[in-house]
């Protein structure tokens, strides 16, 4: 069977770590699809889910918080300083968070902080969008 390793770590811990026969994740400039011996390419990706399809024909989802996607023909390597199992993500965590981003935004004295706050906003969006892609998949 034709598979690439894939990699998903974290600052923290390695989320995933096994064989697969095609990864989707989100490139800053759109979708990216990987199957294997697929060209060599480093770059970043946003925050939003990432979709493994394993040797065995299951699916495994991550989150992450955007980082860095490193691809050789035989592994695919995903690093984030934030990655949550799709199985382990909180939604009503996420919405906690992002009520509390919202009223932070209203607070905001300075461009710097409201775009601090944006940016957090974005990322707990993506992370409650993973979640419901988790959920329908189920």
């Amino acid at each position: 069977m034709n598979t690439i390793h894939v990699d998903v770590v974290s600052a923290e811990e390695s989320i995933f770590s096994g064989e697969a026969k095609f990864v989707a994740l989100p490139g800053e400039a759109g979708e990216l699809g990987i199957y294997p011996r697929h060209t060599p390419l480093i770059t970043r990706i946003k925050a939003g889910s990432v979709r493994i399809e394993k040797a065995d024909g299951t699916e495994e989802f991550v989150f992450v918080a955007g980082g860095i996607l490193e691809v050789q023909p035989n592994c695919v390597t995903v690093m984030s300083d934030t990655a949550i199992r799709g199985k382990d993500l909180d939604e009503e965590k996420a919405n906690e968070a992002r009520a509390l981003a919202e009223e932070a935004l209203k607070n905001a004295k300075s461009e710097i902080d409201m775009a601090t706050v944006q940016s957090e906003l974005i990322v707990i969006a993506a992370q409650i969008a993973a979640l419901r892609k988790f959920r329908q998949k189920k």
